[in-house]
């Protein structure tokens, strides 16, 4: 059960380099103010990067200060996310142009209260109606054959094995797993410790006997094996004894999910979903399902009424008056 370690490599995609520009000095300046407001290094990484893209997209076009900003020139940035194909040909989803577009108007908005732009040319930009999709959802079968992937032989195997159980019991979204410490896991009392997850919020969750004791092997007998410094703290260590990036660890689960034969898009957020809906259905009132999930808008957490089929497929069983009694003379010949 030996494990052979190799060099890391890390790949990351570089930002879009704004620092010439008259905008830089407000993007910084902007940062510093929602910092100050409570807003998570996550958070702010994510809205950098999306203004940064803006802002590269403006230079093109030799607008470098916010003050040369309209709302002609922001219609015209919406209808470029709108035609943008990426690299596999495939358009941007509205839920990722609208992502791009609101912190653009959160920017401007914060420019025009702190008095260095007159108006706010963002403030009747009009957002692309979203619709709402039903997530997948595995079935119960679906996640045990998932569950059965990982090679119990091996130290990875039996780590990847923890990961999926904890991610299937708790619900947590992967960037919170990879960020758990051992402290935020008490294995005696059956909890795990989310610390400010989406929204900057900590919760505290229930882990099943059975995550428990998958976690409980993979502390005993293979994050020893991983672990390179005594001062890291990182609850899951990837194979080079790191904490994992949120990006590898969905890519690992979704070639297990495709060893399983599932054939569903996404990774880590199946499970989420599986968790959810599956107490659900077993019973679970939506509120205690909000707050384990995270959710600050109850109408998050609603949509899982719509996916749990097997509940409603009992009720519609019990109610509806239209029944096969075995009397009813049934015809099979052909139709005339």
């Amino acid at each position: 059960m030996a494990l052979r370690r190799k060099r890391t490599m890390h790949y990351r995609r570089a930002p879009v380099e704004i620092e010439h520009t008259a905008f830089y000095a407000y993007l910084v300046a902007y940062n510093d103010a929602m910092a100050v407001r409570g807003y998570s290094p996550r958070t702010l990484h994510r809205r950098e990067s999306d203004i940064r893209r803006f802002v590269g997209w403006c230079d093109e076009r030799g607008l470098t200060r916010p003050q040369d900003v309209t709302k002609p020139i922001l219609e015209r940035y919406q209808k470029h996310l709108y035609t943008y194909r990426q690299v596999n040909g495939e358009p941007l989803s509205a839920a990722s142009q609208n992502h791009y577009l609101t912190s653009v108007r959160q920017l401007f908005k914060w420019l025009t209260r702190e008095n260095h732009l007159l108006y706010n040319p963002a403030s009747e930009l009009v957002i692309i109606q979203n619709r709402t999709r039903l997530p997948v959802v595995l079935s119960i079968e679906e996640v045990e054959r998932l569950m059965q992937q990982p090679d119990l032989r091996t130290l990875p195997g039996l780590r990847d094995r923890a990961l999926l159980e904890c991610l299937y019991s708790t619900g947590v979204r992967r960037s919170e797993l990879c960020a758990l410490t051992l402290g935020d896991v008490s294995l005696s009392r059956g909890t795990l410790l989310v610390r400010q997850g989406k929204g900057n919020k900590d919760r505290l969750l229930p882990v099943g006997q059975r995550a428990v004791y998958w976690i409980s092997r993979y502390l005993d007998m293979v994050r020893p094996e991983l672990l390179l410094g005594i001062k890291e703290q990182t609850l899951f260590l990837n194979d080079y004894g790191e904490p994992f990036r949120d990006t590898k660890l969905g890519d690992r689960v979704k070639r297990y999910m495709k060893h399983a034969g599932i054939d569903a898009k996404g990774s880590c957020h199946l499970l989420r979903h599986a968790c959810a809906t599956h107490m659900l259905e077993n019973g679970a009132e939506l509120r205690y399902l909000q707050a384990m999930l995270g959710h600050a808008d109850a109408r998050a957490t609603q949509l899982y009424t719509h996916v749990s089929i097997r509940k409603l497929a009992e009720i519609h069983a019990l109610t509806h008056p239209a029944k096969l009694t075995g009397r009813e003379p049934i015809d099979l010949g052909e139709p005339t």
